[in-house]
């Protein structure tokens, strides 16, 4: 599944609201988009959209190519359009918008201002009235602009920015404001030397919140002290994103301009368990899968989105597949041309992803289920005919998933609470891990004009780099 919109103004964010609606009568369900504007020197706005997923599994099937549309693999193109809900006037373009968990017609927004900006949506128009720019609520505490943005999802109201001045700044929306909607900050964190990038709370831990920086640090935080609890040389250039894993307490992952995606355990800092290494350029984004504990994205400047299962760390692979990259890259989404801001899971449907980019594109696009279910050894073969090319892939029978949900200690299982080890004896457990498994399948192969090449990550498009299996 995959869908392409040309966005009026290029997004810099983009988040899905936890809503979702079954339209009755059709196999389709309507979601809703948080989306903000970049424009030319015109008034910029917080957006939220909305669109139609049809309800059916994506496939990867070859048989499904059409020459026409230039879709194969088993992605199907959607009818639907993304179409404006609420348009809300905004002072600047958005550099990041997020939802509070706890209720969210609450959005928090950065722009190039260096407050930070909350409104109820519900009590704006659908379509504003002139140039009237009305938050609810301004936050005040930073003295420069910045991206990093989080709502703590064990605490209502409570907020952490990040910003270019080299603090953090927190508040508690809930408590007492001043006059005029202001409202100053509770605490401001100084710790780095640097740009701080990003900022997160911890999942489950309702006081503990990372930050990370252009001096390379991450930074672990316990919001009820002024310094940190933990500071680490985090990577070899700026740390650009950082994200807590949902399922467990310990994993952190964190991405850098070193074209490289980190993985923690906060119980020994001092250890790198894992660096990701198949990105060309900077990683600005890196976020977990709401579904399933074990999978991970990455976007950065290389206009490529990578998913990682951390699962198969230390599979052994052949010399060919090596060559396409690392074991534990399960998948590259290459749709964009330009930069991808943000990107985002869909809460609701697993595997779903909304990503935009700076040329305006906005996609929402699912992989084929037959890359992530595990499957038999047994293979399915279709093969297509399209003038002088033959096409033929050995398709794993699907099988439903693992319910992630069902375990919360699966990357506690990779980790083994071995705080001692080296990156190799990392690489060991995670294969001792997936021991009690049945043999993964042969990554999926196509032949080319009577070529058999290895297709992990060749592309599926005659003219674009576009999505792989």
């Amino acid at each position: 599944m995959v869908m392409t919109h040309a966005l009026e103004w290029p997004s810099l964010t983009v988040q899905w609201l936890p809503d979702v609606i079954k339209n009755e009568g059709t196999d389709s369900t309507t979601h809703r988009l948080i989306l903000g504007t970049h424009t030319s020197d015109e008034q910029n706005h917080l957006l939220i959209s909305k669109l139609a997923l049809p309800t059916d599994d994506a496939q990867f099937d070859a048989s499904r190519y059409d020459t026409e549309k230039g879709e194969f693999g088993g992605f199907g193109a959607i009818t639907g359009r993304i179409e404006p809900e609420i348009k809300i006037n905004h002072e600047g373009e958005v550099n990041r918008a997020r939802y509070m968990p706890q209720n969210p017609v609450i959005i928090a927004t950065k722009s190039p201002s260096s407050e930070v900006y909350i409104f109820d949506y519900t009590k704006h128009p659908s379509v504003p009235e002139g140039n009237l720019f009305k938050p609810q609520i301004r936050l005040r505490g930073h003295t420069k602009e910045g991206y990093g943005l989080s709502w703590n999802p064990n605490r209502e109201g409570f907020i952490l920015s990040a910003s270019d001045d080299h603090t953090v700044c927190h508040w508690d929306i809930q408590a007492s404001q001043t006059t005029a909607g202001i409202l100053n900050a509770k605490t401001t964190f100084k710790g780095h030397t640097a740009v701080v990038e990003d900022v997160a709370w911890h999942v489950l831990h309702e006081f503990l919140f990372g930050s990370v920086g252009d001096d390379h640090k991450l930074l672990v935080w316990d919001v009820r002290n002024n310094a940190p609890v933990h500071s680490v040389e985090a990577h070899s250039a700026e740390v650009n994103c950082l994200a807590f894993n949902p399922y467990s307490e310990f994993i952190l992952a964190t991405g850098s301009a070193d074209k490289t995606v980190a993985l923690w355990d906060l119980r020994n800092l001092k250890l790198k368990l894992h660096s990701f290494e198949s990105h060309k350029d900077e990683i600005f984004q890196v976020q977990w899968s709401p579904h399933n504990e074990t999978i991970l994205a990455s976007s950065g400047t290389d206009r490529r989105l990578h998913v990682w299962d951390l699962s198969k760390i230390g599979e052994e692979q052949t010399a060919e597949d090596a060559e396409d990259g690392p074991p534990e890259l399960l998948f590259i989404h290459g749709g964009h041309t330009a930069k991808i801001s943000d990107f985002s899971w869909n809460p609701n449907e697993p595997w779903v992803v909304c990503s935009v980019s700076e040329d305006n594109i906005l996609q929402v696009w699912q992989m084929a289920d037959n890359i992530y279910n595990e499957g038999d050894e047994e293979v399915s073969r279709t093969v297509l005919e399209n003038k002088d090319r033959a096409f033929q892939s050995p398709l794993r029978e699907p099988r439903q998933f693992r319910d992630i949900n069902a375990s919360r200690t699966s990357v506690g299982r990779i980790v083994k609470r071995e705080l001692g080890l080296t990156p190799n004896r990392f690489r060991k457990t995670a294969i001792l891990y997936e021991s009690n498994k049945k043999a993964r399948p042969k990554r999926c192969e196509m032949l080319l004009a009577g070529t058999r090449q290895n297709s992990h990550l060749k592309t599926l498009f005659t003219d674009e780099k576009l999505f792989h299996c």
